[in-house]
């Protein structure tokens, strides 16, 4: 017979965590605070305190310390806004951005209801060409149905005339990559903000050129505000989702002139995107490229409320809000960690389209007159090095302001921080962070617990609004 150290010594390494976990004293205490983080796979651990004293006299009025928390530690979410990395954490940031980004359609969140009757407009810019690639198909066409046409100098020939559906892995593939211009495609990525930056000043100079204003002018009595959204296409190169509003001279808080309508800015969104030409800096090894937006832009007018015409407010949030949590590794164009040697590009599972624009990245890195992109740092978003959603100073509310209006409400004690007379002293250091084997087992069924309660109380509200509001 076995004593009970051998056997357990037989257990697997999850099961021996998951009864260490269990025979704690403290494990009730330890479950409440993976429950109150979701059930985050990676929750940071923090140990310290914070104690609350009334300024006059000194009283304590809160005091919290580790001290008394399992393993001395408090667990707080990671954040983290890819799915792939922490689902319970993306699915909050999911819902943050969509409020933020419906705020700034219909108001709330600090700002007037009256932002519905705006000139509002849902764009998408894209990279150019960099090449022939795959693409999907319908209806019985052919990718590239190209016939005597003579190959290319790689001995390719530039047609293609399969049939590809959605799932096929061909599609945003090059048709030649000896033909594909991958140095061009990094260095948009690597200028994409830059570009963002110059399509928004052209907004104001052709929106003062169609309305006879100085720029100046223009400026002293229209706003423009947006959010915008990057995605990457099948073809590894990102474009751009855009809500674009337009403002009096003082942001939401004022309406635009009368002359300020939806079909002015539209008619200006399609000028000042063609108008946008950047030059890169000259390099002995790639000579000057200049770049621009894609020839093909989409720009549709948003519907408030009841409305018929253009597209609805909650639906372009919800679009917003679920590509916002979507990384490079979600659509196959990239990884979700840095990369610090070519080794580690060619032992990525990537196709090899996404390989060589790593690889690209990490060459033209060690440029001395690239250094400045950082090219070598960004090589795991194929050069793309901007927040995936950024938006105008006053276009609404921020995450920072959701975060804590979040806490407020999920605070069971009192908040004394808000008495004028209170000071509080933090102390706080990180001491680690993720969950061992077992208890990130636990974590799992946490937040599978969570997810299926959202998903109860979704289909019941949905059921009451079919039934006439009645319980």
């Amino acid at each position: 017979m076995l004593d009970r150290a051998a056997r357990l010594r037989q257990l697997s390494e999850v099961d021996q965590d998951l009864m260490r976990l269990v025979q704690d004293p403290r494990f009730g205490r330890w479950l409440e605070q993976v429950s109150s983080t979701g059930g985050c796979a990676h929750p940071i651990q923090l140990s310290g305190s914070t104690t609350t004293r009334d300024a006059g006299t000194g009283e304590v009025l809160h005091h919290y310390d580790t001290a008394t928390e399992p393993g001395e530690r408090l667990l707080i979410r990671c954040r983290n806004r890819r799915a792939t990395v922490c689902a319970p954490c993306s699915r909050i940031h999911a819902g943050d951005t969509f409020h933020l980004v419906r705020a700034g359609l219909v108001g709330g969140k600090s700002v007037p209801a009256d932002v519905r009757e705006r000139p509002r407009l849902f764009l998408t810019l894209t990279a150019p060409s960099f090449g022939p690639v795959h693409r999907t198909t319908a209806d019985g066409q052919r990718c590239r149905p190209r016939r005597h046409v003579d190959r290319c100098e790689h001995g390719r020939s530039p047609g293609c005339q399969a049939i590809h559906d959605a799932t096929d892995p061909l599609v945003g593939q090059p048709i030649c990559s000896g033909c594909y211009d991958y140095p061009a495609h990094v260095l948009w990525h690597a200028y994409a903000g830059r570009l963002w930056k110059a399509f928004t000043d052209n907004l104001y100079h052709h929106l003062a050129a169609r309305t006879g204003h100085t720029r100046s002018g223009l400026r002293r009595t229209v706003r423009i505000s947006y959010a915008k959204v990057a995605e990457y296409q099948k073809r590894a190169a990102v474009h751009v989702h855009a809500v674009v509003r337009l403002d009096g001279a003082h942001g939401p808080d004022t309406p635009p002139p009368a002359w300020a309508t939806a079909e002015v800015l539209a008619a200006v969104v399609r000028t000042a995107a063609a108008a946008v030409h950047l030059r890169t800096s000259y390099s002995l090894a790639l000579g000057e490229h200049e770049l621009r937006w894609g020839a093909q832009l989409d720009a549709r007018p948003l519907r408030a409320f009841g409305g018929r015409e253009g597209v609805a407010d909650d639906a372009v949030a919800a679009y917003v809000a679920k590509y916002v949590t979507k990384g490079a590794a979600d659509a196959s164009a990239g990884l979700d960690h840095p990369v610090t040697s070519p080794d580690d590009i060619t032992a990525a599972r990537l196709s090899a389209h996404v390989r060589t624009l790593m690889g690209s990245c990490w060459r033209l890195g060690g440029l001395p007159e690239l250094e400045s992109l950082r090219l070598r740092a960004w090589a795991h978003t194929l050069g793309y090095r901007g927040h995936i959603l950024t938006k105008s100073r006053v276009y609404s509310t921020t995450y920072g302001a959701l975060r804590v209006e979040r806490a407020d409400h999920e605070r069971a004690a009192p908040d004394n921080t808000d008495e004028p007379d209170a000071i509080t002293d933090a102390r706080w250091r990180y001491v680690g962070s993720g969950h061992t084997p077992g208890a990130a087992l636990i974590a799992a069924g946490i937040a599978e617990d969570h997810a299926r309660n959202r998903e109860i109380s979704r289909e019941e509200l949905e059921c009451i609004a079919a039934d006439g509001g009645a319980p």
